[in-house]
């Protein structure tokens, strides 16, 4: 690709000039992380669940006495050291002793205790056995504003003489964010030292191997700064990080190792630093420019997922992977120019020897000489691998998700488990009307439908809400299934079954956005598989002129995706390995 090779000749003439530029864009995206964004749990809205929630936060009046700002709230769960039964005025005595300091503070709004309401509604919130008593408290913010200051409200409630849990949306909301931050941490100390190791071993020599990490880290700093000022124009998933970082360092790492390997061997060759510069961007380059290419495209499957927070994954995926691209044109050769011939420089002894070579050399003369018997083996082990795939469930992510010794998940476990009515599940069902839902007609047509959805399986309660909208009447129901269980996804459909007169009934709550969610995704699967697998079709015979090879990677992108997604599911779903990894097996 004559292009690349004279823009190679270019960096070198101005090496100092592009790696000062490629230098300020690394420190302006140390800017744009240090400035920071928020980054948020992104909800399926182009959905019946999303419409409905939207719905009925536009007209659901607020309660009279309601703070005129967001709030959110968290439960507190207390249990005495001396056993004594949560209804003892001791164990009232200690728990708002513990209390106190919650109520003094500012960001809180309400601290609601078992001795504080009627007896009927305390009866809910003490457990089944009268040993436990659990506090709802109310904070100033939503769910993300509230998880920043959760960790010093926590810290106020301390006891001698009962042992407190905390739990609910704010803190774990905010355990999630925390172990995502530590798992990126632990990931990047990990991934780093073992690369610089494993670079050591292919190049045999430190200077190599520091460039080429050097530019994976500088790739990582963009392509986070990248997605903060992403997240600072469209709502963008917490989990973007950890793609960026994973990204980002794998395809930095591969793209850098193409370069300075054909860099090297141009030297060895008796070619001058410009000449294999050139030559480096004109045969490695090209491959990485085709690839960045192909990555991009199927991250770009994602933007088939609108509404959801996919989109924003797809998004700064592909930021990391231009950028990844950027900096092996520009940033690497700028080095490798200034470097030269030290890039080989500090040898490793007993590393990069050519009995390595040979190594691989015999591996693949081996395979060649017998195709079809390897061919058959692969294939097949690739299959037994992928098996599992076919028993694949899908479902939105749950406390169940965090490590069963933190403190929000046992709190969770012990909510679910020990009080009564916790280990059931809700389905809000509004009943939207052109007019007014109080009108004679439309009340009547409202009880009906109430009367239809309690008679159905699995419906413990079905009430009607003394509040509704300029256009909505909301009807509250309970079931024993829990949120993910088919059952609950069956009650889901079978009320959007009913239908309410001169009205649309619309479903939502966990249940609704999980169903809604599955069916959103194999709804628009197939199309951005297709769009995927054309798109790199095409972008493969551009770079290779041939019509065979980009159908064979395809095919073997498929077989590689069925393996590694079988592995998900034999080790996340069927619970392999789970005692080991410390999680709690669980759907996809």
């Amino acid at each position: 690709m004559r292009p690349l090779a004279a823009w190679g000749r270019f960096v070198y003439r101005r090496r100092w000039l592009v790696l000062l530029v490629s230098l300020l864009a690394v420190g302006a995206s140390i800017a744009s992380l240090l400035a920071g964004g928020d980054l948020r749990d992104v909800e399926f809205r182009d959905t019946e669940s999303g419409r409905a929630s939207q719905l009925l936060r536009d007209e659901l009046p607020r309660p009279s006495g309601a703070p005129a700002v967001a709030t959110s709230s968290f439960v507190l769960i207390f249990a005495s050291n001396e056993a004594l039964d949560a209804s003892d005025p001791r164990f009232i005595a200690a728990m708002n002793a513990a209390l106190d300091p919650l109520r003094a503070d500012s960001r809180v709004v309400s601290v609601v205790t078992p001795d504080a309401v009627p007896p009927q509604q305390a009866a809910g919130l003490r457990s089944k056995d009268g040993k436990r008593a659990l506090a709802s408290v109310t904070v100033q913010g939503g769910t993300n504003a509230a998880g920043q200051f959760f960790a010093a409200l926590r810290a106020l409630v301390r006891s001698d003489s009962v042992d407190v849990l905390a739990t609910g949306n704010v803190p774990l909301n905010h355990d999630i964010d925390t172990a995502l931050e530590a798992d990126l941490q632990r990931a990047e100390l990990v991934s780093l030292p073992v690369a610089f190791l494993l670079l050591l071993i292919v190049f045999g020599s430190a200077a190599a191997s520091l460039v080429t990490l050097g530019v994976g880290v500088v790739v990582i700093l963009g392509g986070i700064g990248g997605t903060f000022a992403l997240a600072r124009s469209t709502d963008v998933s917490q989990y973007a990080l950890n793609i960026v970082t994973l990204i980002g360092l794998g395809v930095a790492i591969d793209y850098s190792l193409f370069i300075v390997s054909r860099f090297r061997e141009e030297l060895a060759h008796g070619a001058n630093v410009e000449d294999a510069i050139a030559i480096a961007l004109a045969t490695a380059g090209r491959a990485i420019v085709f690839s960045g290419i192909t990555v991009a495209i199927g991250l770009a499957g994602m933007l088939f997922y609108p509404g959801t927070f996919l989109v924003s994954l797809g998004l700064s995926g592909s930021i990391v992977v231009a950028i990844s691209v950027l900096y092996a044109l520009t940033f690497l050769p700028a080095l490798l120019a200034i470097l030269g011939p030290r890039v080989g420089a500090w040898r490793l002894p007993f590393t990069g020897r050519p009995s390595r070579r040979r190594l691989w050399h015999g591996i693949a003369t081996q395979v060649m000489r017998r195709p079809v018997p390897v061919l058959l083996a692969t294939v097949a082990f690739i299959a037994l691998a992928a098996s599992p795939f076919l028993g694949l469930r899908l479902a939105s992510a749950d406390a169940t998700v965090l490590p069963p010794a933190l403190e929000s998940r046992r709190g969770y476990d012990v909510l679910v488990g020990e009080f009564p009515g916790q280990d059931q599940s809700g389905v809000t069902v509004v009943a939207r009307f052109p007019d007014d839902p109080l009108s004679t007609a439309h009340r009547a047509a409202v009880e009906d439908l109430r009367t239809r959805i309690a008679a159905l399986p699995n419906v413990s309660r079905a009430d009607i809400s003394p509040t509704s909208g300029p256009h909505v009447a909301v009807l509250t129901v309970r079931t024993p299934r829990t949120a993910q269980s088919d059952d609950a996804r069956d009650l889901v459909r079978a009320i959007r079954q009913q239908p309410v007169a001169g009205g649309e009934v619309l479903v939502t709550g966990g249940t609704a956005f999980d169903v809604d969610g599955i069916q959103y995704l194999l709804e628009r699967t197939p199309v951005a598989i297709g769009f995927v697998m054309l798109t790199t079709v095409l972008a493969l015979f551009l770079l290779l002129g041939s019509v065979v090879l980009p159908l064979k990677a395809i095919l073997m992108n498929v077989l590689s995706v069925s393996a590694s997604f079988g592995a998900l599911v034999w080790i996340i779903q069927q619970g392999h390995l789970a005692n080991v990894l410390n999680f709690t097996p669980q759907s996809i």
